[in-house]
């Protein structure tokens, strides 16, 4: 099969399109997937730069987390999953412990059905794959902060991958009375649109300097020293990078397809959206493009890659 996969650690060059990649096998527990597109996160970045290489997969590495698709496959014991079906997810559920070797950026991916969920009808295949570890960092970051109805938020990055998703979970999922977030001037009134009350502009002003104070700050941009500032007394700081000062804490995300499932009606009802940055979906062949893109930090909502291959 054809697949993106780097033998050695670096920036985005070294990866290589390589087109003679067995095809994965496929576990008991799990299904393989003919993957239709995948979604580039800041952790592909950091895994391919070797930051956490004690822990990693051994190389070479087809990389890549997110992906949506169609089962081709079945493991003798999955049970909620048949060929044909369209699916997505987040294909290894530790982040940072032993990922998956063979990764999204390729034709087909093994994952285990506890993993993946069915995509929502509404959505496509490049809308379905940006969410996974998004969505779920944003889910499993608000339930960790006791985030619930009637609380105050602050969503630093709203414009981002996670932060975009933080902003309609805290609002439509939880039950938020406020809602504020950060992102720069032309970004403003996406954050509006996806149900901020208050959006900040950070080239304009120091959110820390402002006089309101949140039941929760979600920092996904590492601003954690700034972000204890504005927190009230018994809140919570969930920080996604960067530092940490108290009362903030930081998580790695675990994968759990019953999370998408449970998100799903949300989605279906157009309550919660994808963004796909718009100068995306990028073409199989633009992955190395794609990664210097995201790495500039500028993205809007995820980087995808589709269609594949």
């Amino acid at each position: 099969m054809k697949a993106w996969a780097y033998d050695e650690y670096g920036d985005a060059g070294v990866l290589k399109l390589n087109e003679a990649v067995s095809v994965p096998p496929v576990g008991e527990d799990q299904v393989l997937v003919r993957v239709a597109a995948a979604a580039l996160n800041p952790v592909d970045s950091k895994r391919r730069m070797g930051k956490f290489k004690a822990t990693d997969s051994p190389l070479p590495t087809v990389p890549g987390y997110d992906m949506a698709g169609v089962v081709v496959k079945v493991g003798g014991q999955v049970k909620n999953f048949k060929e044909g079906d369209e699916v997505y997810g987040h294909i290894s559920e530790k982040v940072l412990e032993g990922p998956k070797q063979y990764g999204s950026l390729a034709e087909y991916t093994a994952v285990e059905e506890k993993l993946v969920a069915v995509k929502p009808k509404n959505i496509d295949f490049a809308q379905a794959a940006g969410l996974p570890l998004a969505i779920e960092t944003a889910h499993e970051g608000l339930e960790r902060a006791g985030f619930s109805a009637g609380k105050s938020i602050l969503v630093l990055g709203g414009a981002g991958g996670v932060g975009s998703l933080a902003i309609q979970l805290a609002k439509q999922v939880f039950g938020a009375s406020k809602v504020a977030a950060t992102a720069s001037t032309p970004k403003l009134e996406l954050l509006k649109s996806l149900g901020a009350n208050v959006a900040i502009d950070y080239t304009k002003e120091n959110f820390e300097e402002l006089p309101e104070k949140y039941d929760v700050v979600f920092d996904a941009v590492g601003q954690g020293d700034k972000a204890v500032k504005v927190v009230k007394e018994g809140g919570s700081v969930v920080v996604l990078t960067g530092a940490v000062a108290p009362p903030g804490f930081r998580f790695v995300v675990t994968s759990d397809g019953s999370v998408l499932t449970k998100l799903n009606p949300y989605l279906e009802s157009g309550k919660v959206k994808p963004i796909v940055d718009p100068k995306g979906p990028f073409p199989f062949s633009q992955v190395v493009e794609a990664f210097f893109y995201l790495e500039t930090g500028r993205a809007t909502g995820k980087v995808v890659i589709s269609p594949i291959p």
